[in-house]
């Protein structure tokens, strides 16, 4: 236990998640206090640029709040939107002025998960990041929850600071919240301890994670913290799983919180977010050649694979690919709208390209953009 701990004092570059209940008030306004003394640890974590830090920083709704007079965070997307854009504003410039007291810049990166699994715009983000990084400047990186289409969801923010750490190629993940760990029972009851680390998924199996917060302002609860650990785990990050008031313990190494150890190796970035972070738009049901083709090939599916066609997508959107009895096997961006995939169904890619011309001579989902959803 002691080698992971120093490999994680050890660690170059970092990517520290927060939550909105570690920096607010419980009436919803920003805590100037807490986000400063979060940004004292960060900033001497830093040593003068020898570690990287990258922010993720959740509490734009939350900040917004009080400034529109609202007096709980909105149930109505269109409300929650408004807050969001109010208070990321106040967001950002509260940390732009706490860290402006090291000479530390600030760099706003609003991501959205959908923009993160296709091809060009998740490297620019790569980009963005990692030349911020080498600038000196800090990145505090939020979901655009502006210009989000589906509702905000419960602990988007763990696990978008999962996929950020795996898009960095972070060497450390640290959850901070208002729970210290994770433990074999309710906390607040006695007899119940924390759990130190985990090895892997048998570690947790008998524990029972509650899903609800301390505060009334954060949306994330255990359950989202720890399937966020997992999916950096699995490839290959370490994470440390904490509160807020022992990020600095937790970023040094000490024995604080609940220690995740890598569990798998680093895949392609943008798969890991189609997997994690796409939301499918429709399905397409492949025959069983097309299945094997797929999960044991590893292949394209082409359009004589396909045997039936769901919902109402456009070309670049996430799909599900479906065996004949309905389970999701696989992943991946179509390269053809709905309306037209009735046309290809169960047809060579070369009678296609003779009848329909060389434009449909190509795969529905190319390989590089599928990913096996494995059970």
């Amino acid at each position: 236990m002691a080698g992971a701990r120093q490999t994680v004092g050890e660690a170059r570059r970092i990517v520290v998640k927060v939550g909105s209940s570690s920096l607010t008030t419980a009436a919803g306004g920003l805590d100037a206090d807490r986000v400063d003394a979060l940004v004292d640890v960060l900033a001497k974590t830093r040593s003068g640029g020898e570690r990287e830090i990258v922010l993720v920083s959740s509490g734009a709704i939350a900040a917004g709040l009080a400034p529109l007079g609202l007096r709980r965070r909105p149930r109505d997307l269109a409300r929650q939107q408004a807050a969001a854009s109010v208070g990321q504003g106040l967001l950002v410039a509260r940390y732009t002025a706490s860290f402006a007291r090291y000479g530390v810049r600030v760099g706003q990166v609003l991501l959205t998960s959908d923009d993160m699994s296709r091809r060009a715009h998740h490297r620019n983000a790569s980009r963005t990041l990692d030349k911020l990084l080498a600038m000196g400047a800090l990145p505090v990186v939020n979901e655009n929850d502006t210009v989000a289409t589906d509702e905000i969801r419960f602990g988007d923010n763990d696990r978008l600071a999962a996929l950020v750490a795996h898009l960095v190629r972070a060497d450390l993940l640290v959850l901070l919240s208002d729970v210290d760990g994770v433990y074999d029972g309710d906390p607040s009851r006695p007899g119940t301890s924390r759990i130190a680390e985990v090895r892997g998924a048998e570690d947790l199996a008998h524990v029972e994670i509650g899903s609800a917060g301390k505060a009334g302002v954060g949306t994330g609860g255990m359950v989202t913290k720890v399937e966020a650990a997992r999916i950096a785990a699995a490839a290959g990050i370490q994470v440390v799983l904490t509160s807020a008031v022992h990020a600095a313990e937790a970023l040094g190494g000490g024995d604080t919180g609940t220690y995740f150890h890598p569990t798998g190796r680093r895949s392609a970035d943008r798969l890991l977010w189609l997997q994690h972070a796409s939301t499918p738009q429709g399905s397409l049901t492949l025959d069983d050649g097309a299945v094997r083709a797929v999960v044991e090939g590893r292949k394209s599916l082409l359009p004589a694979g396909i045997a039936g066609v769901e919902g109402d997508f456009s070309a670049g959107d996430p799909v599900e690919l479906r065996d004949r009895e309905g389970r999701a096997v696989a992943r991946g961006l179509v390269n053809f709208d709905a309306k037209e995939i009735p046309l290809l169904v169960g047809r060579s890619t070369r009678e296609l390209a003779r009848e329909l011309g060389p434009g449909y001579e190509r795969e529905v989902v190319h390989r590089d953009d599928l990913v096996v959803l494995h059970p």
